[in-house]
Formats: structure tokens, C-alpha cells, sequence
């Protein structure tokens, strides 16, 4: 039996594990779940249950619906979105760490919705999603983003290319970020790596960190978007375009503070603002770009 608040108890449980806590076949266990009966989620494809969901399911404890999931935003910084946010009033609460941290936490349902761009061969975000078997969820386009390194006056005649990193100071985002794995494209493309490089210590953890860095003269350079090159002053290397896109519950969907937050994307203030900031595409702002099943 399910142990309450036992450190040892894992997170998840296999399918196997939950036919034999309830004493059936692992048939009855993927009826269960199809017919959306009992707790469960699907990740890299995989049926999983979590522990302390099925403890409260097999109590009778009523537990969080999808309609109920937290007013949160996961996920990758976008400066347009998170000025958005505010802008708008919607009362979101932000939790930007990176769009694989997002992804983590959109499965587990504990956000309505993640901010993503992640790299992949000939895309974005589509094939990774996907590959999730993630449920009652749609990728919406937010924009398109000019993605290129942000380089500092002293810097600014020596960088021309992603070679031209070599023996550069350089910012560096956390392990996860699509920024991180865009970045590790680009330094094998030009035949280097990490270690052809003078990293910070400490990873910046979003776009305005990451400008920050290079501002600050702690860095040469950063893998950045055209946005964060203004206001900080900084020379813009563009390198690629890449898909910043919302991973949304489709429940949550139609909550008031995403609704909120959607109008007023649809806005001449939004439109406006993206034009200020510069490198943002909206020509296909909120169309769909993956469903779930």
C-alpha cells in the first residue's frame, strides 16, 4: 500500500505497480486510463501514474481537474510576453526557467501554460511536443524571434561569426533552455565547443540575464534576441529565426486571465510594443500550430 508522505515513495508509478496495488490486471489499469477514470500521465510516450495522486484517488480525496490548473506561465522569458502579462492585467503568475523546465512542469500539470522554442532538425517545437504524448493541449504560434548573439562595444570588431567565439567571454544559459541547445547547435556547426570558450560560472536564466552579462562587461558575448539589444545598447549578430511558441492546457484555455491575456495580444498596444522592442515577426500570431489527439 501507498505509504502518505513517504521520501522513499516514488514519484511516478508503472503500470504493473498500479494493477498490483489494486489487485487487477494491467489491462483494467489502461481501461482505467482511457476512459480517463483514474490518474495518470503520458511522458515520452510512456503511461505513468503519479503516487500521490493515486494515494488521494484510492482515499477519495477530491483532486485538482485540469479546470483548476494553477494561473502560471512556464517555461522560456519573453520580454514581450512577460511586458504582455503585466500590460494586460491578467493576474498570471511567471515562472521562466527554461523551455525544458517548462515542458517538465506543463506534463505534471502544475502551469496552464509554457513559453517554448526548442530547436530541432528543420523546426520548432512541434516534433518535441509531440514526442511527449502530452494530452488536451495546443501549441499556439506567439512569434517569430530574431535569434543572434549580443556583443559588447570593446568586442563588437572582433565577432563576426560564431568562430570568432573562440577565446571569448562568453554568458552561457542553463542546461534545458532552447537557448542552450540552439547555442550548442551553432558551436558544432562552427567546430567548436564549450571548451573553446571563457564561460561564466553562473548561467543566465533569461534573455534579460543573459543582456545583462554582456552590458555589465561580465561577458563578450551571449546567444540573445534582437529585443534585448536596444535598451541595453549592445551590437545584434543575427544567426537564426526561431518559433517562440505557448504550450496551453485546452481547458485553461478559456479561463478568464488567459482570455485576458489573449485579447489583448490582438491589440494595437501589443502590435506596438513588439515593433518598439524590434526582431519580432507576428504575421502568424496565435494560429495553431500543433493539437493534441
Amino acid at each position: 500500500m501507498l505509504k502518505h508522505s513517504d521520501p522513499n515513495q516514488p514519484k511516478f508509478l508503472t503500470t504493473k505497480e498500479v494493477a498490483d496495488l489494486l489487485r487487477v490486471k494491467e489491462r483494467k489499469v489502461y481501461d482505467l486510463a482511457a476512459a480517463d477514470e483514474i490518474p495518470h500521465r503520458r511522458i515520452t510516450g510512456k503511461l505513468l501514474f503519479p503516487s500521490d495522486e493515486i494515494e488521494a484517488w484510492l482515499e477519495g480525496t477530491p483532486l485538482p481537474t485540469q479546470d483548476t490548473l494553477p494561473d502560471v506561465l512556464v517555461g522560456s522569458h519573453d520580454p514581450l510576453l512577460d511586458w504582455a502579462i503585466h500590460a494586460s492585467g491578467c493576474g498570471l503568475a511567471v515562472l521562466c526557467n527554461g523551455s525544458g523546465d517548462g515542458l517538465t512542469r506543463f506534463q505534471e500539470a502544475t502551469a496552464a501554460l509554457a513559453g517554448l522554442h526548442l530547436p530541432e532538425d528543420g523546426g520548432w517545437n512541434v516534433d518535441t511536443v509531440q514526442k511527449t504524448g502530452v494530452q488536451n493541449a495546443v501549441l499556439l504560434a506567439f512569434a517569430t524571434r530574431k535569434r543572434g548573439l549580443l556583443i559588447s562595444d570593446d568586442a563588437a570588431g572582433e565577432i563576426r561569426s560564431v568562430a570568432d567565439l573562440k577565446g571569448k567571454r562568453v554568458a552561457l544559459r542553463q542546461p534545458g533552455a532552447g537557448a542552450a541547445l540552439l547555442f550548442s547547435r551553432l558551436l558544432e556547426d562552427a567546430g567548436l565547443t564549450e571548451n573553446d570558450l571563457v564561460c561564466a560560472q553562473s548561467p543566465a536564466h533569461s534573455e534579460n540575464d543573459a543582456a545583462v552579462a554582456v552590458a555589465a562587461g561580465e561577458a563578450d558575448a551571449a546567444l540573445g534576441i534582437e529585443a534585448m539589444a536596444k535598451p541595453f545598447k549592445l551590437t545584434f549578430l543575427p544567426l537564426a529565426d526561431e518559433r517562440f511558441d505557448l504550450l496551453v492546457n485546452r481547458r485553461a484555455y478559456f479561463t478568464e486571465p488567459l482570455q485576458t491575456l489573449f485579447e489583448f495580444a490582438r491589440s494595437t498596444a501589443f502590435k506596438d510594443k513588439a515593433a518598439a522592442l524590434g526582431g519580432y515577426d507576428l504575421s502568424d500570431h496565435g494560429t495553431v500550430r500543433w493539437l493534441s489527439t
